[in-house]
């Protein structure tokens, strides 16, 4: 074992110990501050000075120069309400509990990152943010931020995502998400049995939407939420429903939304329909032979890590969407995200460390 693999071991056992204690804290989109508050604790233990903007992200420094930057981030925020159960089961490879891999061990990845980064190895510095707002409704609004107020110019963004290790994702899932809502004049079930039902309107959308596809792309539709109704002996006087339309390229999800709209608003002329809009991520990417690209691939190698070239929705979105190239890469491997079931295991978090790092160094020796 190399001085380097050792490094990385040790920080390794650092990093799934802080992976626990930030994965037992509640911490929906909106609500990270206590997360934000430990996060900025593990960077005063470990003597860095970290601060905090104005929308909660924290953020933290390795390596230095003039030259543009290299923003490193990982999402503070999760999809599981405070009323979930934060309980983290160790088991032999494992840790099992809600946000553990999405993306409690992607933040705790990041003060160990600036260990292993060389401050000499490029022209600019290594942000390291952990970011508010990526989950849900937040809309990216952390990464966002980060981006238009960094110290100086941003030359790539790295998205961390925890259980990716393997995976180079270089293209940005675009999604449009609604809250649809129904209003009729309601009656009561038999005696006014012709009257229109505001549920039954959102049924048959919602029964319509699942069947959307544009040809020759990914896409995906689905009705998260559904509600409505005051009796079950009455015709419904409202419904609501909300829906989240994605696509891996803009064309794709401009298409979907059309159609999307078309079927929403096909409805009984008693029935009135109003579309919120909640949250829009600007869908784009990366080519294969970008320098970013190839660093992240050439380290998987290195590391005898199989990769997958991907397409997934993340903090890395908001750096396409200002013509800044991107990537996101995990730091172990896992599955059941956005499940109180969630998991991953532990013996690949040192090469994922030594991965991620690796990928920093290769990609900012390029900008020499």
């Amino acid at each position: 074992m190399n001085v380097l693999e050792q490094t990385a071991a040790v920080l390794a056992r650092t990093v799934l110990a802080r992976t626990v204690e930030l994965a037992r804290i509640p911490g929906p989109t909106g609500c990270e501050q206590e997360r934000a508050a430990l996060v900025r604790s593990w960077w005063e233990h470990d003597g860095r000075r970290a601060h905090s903007d104005g929308v909660g992200n924290v953020w933290a420094q390795a390596g230095g120069g003039d030259g543009p930057g290299l923003l490193v981030c990982a999402h503070l925020d999760t999809v599981f309400p405070a009323t979930v159960a934060h309980v983290v089961i160790t088991e032999p490879g494992r840790l099992c509990g809600p946000s553990v891999g999405d993306d409690s061990i992607g933040v705790a990845a990041l003060p160990a990152l600036a260990s292993l980064v060389r401050p000499e190895a490029g022209p600019g510095p290594v942000w390291l943010v952990a970011t508010v707002s990526e989950e849900g409704t937040g809309n990216l609004a952390g990464i966002t931020h980060a981006l238009a107020h960094a110290p100086r110019p941003v030359a790539a963004v790295v998205a961390i995502e925890g259980n990716y290790l393997g995976r180079v994702v270089v293209t940005g899932v675009g999604s449009v998400r609604w809250r649809v809502r129904y209003h009729g004049p309601g009656g009561h079930a038999w005696e006014r049995s012709q009257a229109p039902s505001a549920v039954h309107a959102a049924a048959r959308a919602c029964a319509r939407l699942a069947g959307l596809a544009v040809a020759g792309a990914r896409c995906s539709v689905n009705v998260g939420t559904i509600g409505g109704g005051e009796a079950i002996n009455a015709r419904a006087r409202e419904a609501w429903f909300e829906v989240d339309l994605r696509a891996d390229r803009a064309p794709a999800l401009a298409s979907l939304v059309e159609q999307a709209e078309a079927i929403v608003r096909a409805a009984d002329d008693q029935i009135s329909v109003d579309i919120d809009e909640l949250g829009s991520r600007p869908a784009g990417g990366i080519g294969e032979s970008s320098p970013l690209v190839r660093a992240a691939v050439t380290a998987h190698e290195r590391a005898g890590v199989p990769v997958e070239v991907r397409a997934a929705s993340t903090d890395a979105n908001a750096a396409y969407a200002a013509g800044i190239p991107a990537v996101a890469l995990g730091v172990t491997r896992g599955e059941g995200e956005h499940t109180p079931a969630e998991w991953i295991e532990t013996a690949p978090v040192a090469g994922g460390l030594i991965m991620l790092a690796e990928t920093i160094a290769a990609f900012r020796e390029g900008q020499q």
